[in-house]
């Protein structure tokens, strides 16, 4: 064929993740609101808690909140939005979106504040950190994955940067 050019086209290697801290969480009793516009919400707020990785150490303030809806499925979406401060004096804002799923008995248990094996329950999230310019910027251009468990007075999340 004259004049036609074959484009090759390489697959991408898939991405790695490097793990940032684990986040561990106290919160307060939900606050059920019921089905308002049509889907059964609740607000769990957030109380303290602290960050802790390999170069990272801090502290959550209070304040934030979880805002879910709970689906008759059993589904759980998540959206937490908190502060953390570092230990070197740095405040930074956090938006995390997630998903919890499981088997209703599992997660009734949970409700009941029973611990519940974190391989049955499926928790997953999406951070997203915003930082002010100084030494943790870099923040602000990396994305995110968490992997959570829902423990009796707490979470816990792993979050690992996407490389």
């Amino acid at each position: 064929m004259s004049g036609s050019i074959a484009v090759v086209i390489a697959t991408p290697p898939p991405p790695t993740l490097s793990f940032l801290f684990r986040l561990e969480v106290q919160v307060g009793a939900p606050v059920d609101l019921g089905v308002v516009g049509g889907e059964h919400r609740r607000i769990v707020p957030i109380l303290s808690g602290t960050i802790e990785g390999p170069e990272i150490r801090g502290t959550v303030l209070d304040g934030g909140a979880d805002f879910q809806v709970l689906h008759p499925d059993g589904r759980q979406m998540l959206e937490a939005r908190y502060g953390i401060e570092t230990d070197d004096g740095v405040r930074m804002y956090v938006e995390n979106r997630g998903l919890r799923a499981g088997s209703a008995e599992d997660l009734g248990r949970i409700a009941k504040g029973e611990r519940v094996d974190p391989a049955r329950i499926y928790f997953r999230s999406q951070p997203q950190l915003f930082a002010p310019a100084g030494p943790w910027e870099w923040l602000n251009s990396r994305m995110f994955v968490g992997v959570g468990e829902r423990a009796p007075l707490g979470v816990r999340l792993d979050v690992f940067v996407i490389d």
